[in-house]
């Protein structure tokens, strides 16, 4: 597989295992302690090539995956669903290609892209925030992982509702989703699911009560804690930090 003019990918550094993760749509060239690679030289190069500064120093070119985009390429400006709660939620909602996903709000676009990814070139993901800051940041983060044209940002309050009806999947990742869950089932099919998330406890219960009044079915409530070992053969242990609370997930039915 060839890098193209729009890629993005990883300068790996063979000596130290540096990684440095670029755009190509975004600069000519990428400066690094060990000189500066000229990114034209990159392009139409297979990936696992090598490529040299202009002080000679050599780095080989990987494909930067979609993890890796969002946890050190994306411009952040609010906080994100991180992959850990991201591809839980993808899943739980069963997203798959083709489906139409209606999200609220976009925030930063994190978890947007993993939607994006999941509903595939046939799918859409219409993605509410009524920010017009957030929404054209989140817009440049969605040109640069090459992902734009599955997605739509509207910039609209949703307390009158979505515009989409037959939805296969509703997330909401705002401040007071217990508002807009009546909003969210109107839009959704029928034994499709409707997903939220918060970042604390007392908002779980006024999620619940709001699924108890709509007569929300099948409800999950859950949080994912990720706990990564350090990969040394000779003493394998846990990481000294961990990615432990960062939302509850709640998940429910309309029937």
């Amino acid at each position: 597989m060839k890098v193209k003019e729009d890629s993005l990918i990883v300068l790996y550094d063979l000596e130290d295992g540096k990684k440095h993760y670029v755009s190509l749509k975004s600069s000519k060239e990428y400066g690094t302690e060990k000189g500066i690679v000229n990114l034209s030289e990159v392009v139409d190069k297979e990936f696992g090539s090598v490529v040299k500064t202009h002080k000679g120093h050599p780095y080989k070119v990987l494909p930067c995956t979609l993890y890796e985009f969002i946890m050190h390429k994306l411009r952040r400006f609010t906080q994100i669903v991180y992959p850990k709660d991201a591809v839980y939620i993808a899943f739980r909602l069963d997203v798959k290609p083709g489906d139409l996903v209606i999200e609220c709000g976009t925030g930063s676009g994190a978890m947007t892209l993993v939607f994006a990814r999941y509903v595939g070139k046939e799918g859409k993901v219409v993605s509410y925030e009524r920010r017009k800051e957030f929404a054209e940041k989140a817009l440049e983060n969605l040109k640069i992982a090459g992902l734009e044209e599955r997605v739509e940002i509207k910039e609209k309050d949703i307390s009158e509702g979505f515009d989409e009806k037959n939805a296969d999947a509703v997330f909401l990742d705002v401040r007071e989703p217990w508002l807009y869950v009546d909003k969210a089932l109107e839009s959704l099919k029928v034994g499709k699911f409707l997903g939220v998330l918060v970042p604390t406890a007392n908002q779980v219960i006024e999620v619940l009560k709001a699924f108890e009044r709509f007569k929300v079915s099948d409800v999950e409530v859950s949080e994912i804690l990720l706990r990564k070992y350090k990969p040394v053969p000779e003493r394998l242990r846990p990481e000294d930090t961990m990615s432990a609370h960062t939302a509850f997930l709640i998940f429910g039915r309309k029937v």
